[in-house]
């Protein structure tokens, strides 16, 4: 009896623990981002939303992104990997861009879209993005928004945000220029950045759930072999 007892616990801890490994980083890398998180009032640049994951583990069909008010301009970048569906408001302005995919996006791999903003003078100081992912089977939809004082990062599903900042004297922003804000390579490489960063933290966060469940095993067998 007591070597069937400890046999259950030495399979639970290291059933836990692979569950664990395997889950966390899934949840880690779950958000869509944007990139650059930031431009300037007045001014123009190119937005990348970016994710590396579907629905669970359904691959990626189709991004809906929703406009702000106190965008001038959206013009979506062509691309050969998404057909993009345009709507509009009555005030002639796009109201929001679909883009999707020719073929599925894998759950394993990176994808991404990009659109020219142009932003008013007196646009807010932040432009949040909601974004419906759309999956083969299932959907997510990233619009939530931090309260004052709450971690956006606590949040399940997060909208992109991008704060606006105002020019300075020479005409560039407080934390960088309004060339560097509208570079479409620099955007894109900024989201790949982002995607790897979460992926790294994805397997961190997997190896400590691999060592949790090596961790029940130990002590399983040491309370084993103290009843013997």
């Amino acid at each position: 009896m007591r070597f069937t007892t400890t046999r259950r616990n030495v399979t639970a801890g290291v059933i836990g623990g692979a569950i664990l490994a395997l889950a966390i980083p899934a949840m880690a890398s779950a958000h869509v981002s944007v990139s650059p998180d930031e431009l300037i009032a007045g001014d123009h640049g190119v937005l990348t939303f970016s994710f590396a994951h579907g629905c669970e583990n359904s691959p990626t069909t189709s991004l809906k992104v929703t406009m702000p008010e106190g965008l001038a301009s959206v013009a979506p970048t062509m691309d050969s990997d998404w057909t993009i569906d345009i709507e509009k408001g009555d005030d002639g302005l796009v109201s929001a861009v679909t883009y999707t995919a020719v073929a599925p996006v894998p759950n394993e791999l990176r994808g991404a879209v990009s659109m020219a903003v142009g932003l008013d003078e007196d646009t807010p100081d932040s432009l949040a993005f909601p974004v419906i992912q759309t999956c083969v089977e299932g959907s997510t939809e990233w619009t939530q928004l931090a309260e004052d004082g709450e971690d956006p990062h606590s949040l399940d599903a997060p909208a992109p945000v991008v704060q606006v900042v105002a020019a300075s004297a020479d005409g560039h922003g407080e934390h960088g220029s309004a060339e560097d804000a509208g570079d479409a390579d620099t955007a894109d490489s900024d989201a790949a950045d982002q995607a790897g960063s979460s992926n790294e933290l994805g397997t961190a966060l997997g190896a400590g759930g691999l060592v949790a469940g090596i961790a029940a095993l130990v002590v399983s067998v040491l309370a084993y072999r103290r009843k013997a």
